[in-house]
């Protein structure tokens, strides 16, 4: 049914996605009868808006033909996504336009094939109307995600974990029924590609609106298969990580923000769909994982995951037997805090979010935090006072591995403030010798 009612008409009309004044191209690209679909709709409906456009279109006929004249005219980026299904993208600087054949003979049969009916909702920029067969808009309204039936879910079962992803993106409930038939079909996940359900994943554990999301997919069954061995008091360790982050971002900026990095070596992901790998993220991944490092990587390359982001979670898991042993931060030797700084790295972030997640002497967390943010600290940063070379020439020897026993020698000397000058360092490293 064709909707022109005023509400409509208003949004369409302030919506920066519903809006071809804002499109990167002009509207008279677009033939009469295309059509804006999906996320981009719904999300002008939520007065949602972004920065980084992300339109969908649906036509009739010479989908990827529109799609390749608006990019050779405007000196675009285009690329055919499917050529089977005709489905086209044009890249802008500011936004992606893609270009999809309608599926079936109208556009009402098109959006009938849709996942959820808040994304079945279609606008015509040209006339401002919108159709809505399956009642999205009032589902908008009642901030609920209803699936348009069980075949479509059947179809794609990523769209099993899309719909928790979705809920908490958008901050809506499952409609039970919907719930009802995703526990029924939970098994199907397990058929999806790994780098698909990974992404669903990196949106849930991106954000802390997801944490209780993954709870209750766990609890449907979705995520048995691919983390076998979380858990009630796992799940309830990511929770309490968000319960800390928050904290530090109210208390302790200057840790927030080294929390908040983006782990190095990891995909450059869209920050708009949530993926980014923080240092939050790798703690939240690590609760999800066996304590087993070698088990846990080979779960993390069953989905996927970056080498970097393996060797991330790996230090993680390496590091937490030393922090909930009964020998107390606290009562740690300056050799061995740095031998435990030498050990995480760039990890320590992540491994002290999780120490107080676990609810260690806050203190004693504290103090390691102290070291690592703090340049100079010749525990958690050591500065080699001498270098191989000098070393060579001061007590004329020749280069050999002994080199390198000698300079992490010093430096864990220099931790335990045994040295703290070259002079000093000479004479030490002349007496191991």
């Amino acid at each position: 049914m064709n909707l022109q009612l005023e509400h409509y008409r208003n949004v369409a009309l302030v919506s920066s996605a519903l809006s071809p004044e804002t499109w990167p191209f002009n509207l008279k690209w677009l033939p009469k009868s295309a059509c804006l679909v999906g996320g981009t709709v719904r999300d002008a409906l939520l007065d949602r808006h972004s920065e980084y456009l992300d339109l969908d279109f649906v036509l009739p006929t010479d989908a990827v033909e529109t799609a390749q004249a608006i990019a050779r005219h405007y000196r675009a980026g285009f690329v055919v996504l499917d050529a089977e299904r005709q489905i086209a993208r044009v890249v802008f600087e500011q936004g992606t336009a893609d270009f999809a054949l309608q599926v079936g003979e109208t556009l009402e049969d098109d959006l009938r094939r849709r996942d959820f009916t808040v994304n079945a909702i279609a606008y015509n920029p040209h006339t401002k109307d919108l159709l809505d067969p399956l009642h999205g808009y009032e589902d908008l309204q009642q901030k609920r995600l209803r699936m348009v039936s069980v075949e479509n879910l059947a179809e794609d079962p990523l769209r099993l974990l899309r719909a928790y992803r979705q809920a908490a993106q958008l901050g809506f409930t499952l409609d039970s029924e919907t719930q009802q038939a995703i526990r029924q079909l939970a098994p199907d996940l397990n058929k999806i590609a790994a780098e698909r359900v990974q992404s669903e994943l990196n949106y849930l554990l991106g954000t802390a609106r997801g944490t209780s999301w993954i709870k209750t997919a766990w609890e449907d069954d979705l995520l048995h298969d691919w983390f076998p061995s979380a858990t009630p008091d796992r799940l309830a360790q990511i929770a309490a990580i968000d319960h800390v982050t928050v904290h530090l971002q109210e208390t302790w900026t200057e840790f927030w923000s080294e929390l908040s990095r983006t782990v190095r070596g990891t995909p450059k992901a869209s920050e708009a769909k949530g993926s980014v790998r923080t240092w939050v993220t790798i703690a939240k991944l690590a609760s999800l994982l066996p304590d087993d490092p070698q088990t846990a990587e080979a779960q993390l390359w069953r989905l996927k995951y970056s080498r970097a982001e393996i060797q991330a979670v790996s230090t993680v898991l390496k590091a937490l037997p030393q922090l909930k042993s009964g020998h107390a931060i606290a009562d740690w030797s300056l050799a061995e805090q740095y031998q435990f700084f030498q050990t995480v790295g760039a990890g320590f972030p992540a491994i002290a979010l999780l120490g107080f997640a676990i609810k260690l002497p806050v203190e004693d967390v504290a103090m390691l935090i102290d070291r690592f943010l703090d340049p100079s600290d010749p525990v958690a940063h050591p500065n080699p006072i001498l270098t191989g070379q000098d070393l060579i020439n001061l007590l004329q020897i020749p280069p050999s591995p002994q080199i390198g026993k000698l300079l992490a020698a010093l430096q864990l000397a220099r931790a335990e403030a045994k040295i703290s000058t070259r002079e000093e360092a000479v004479e030490f490293a002349r007496s191991l010798l």
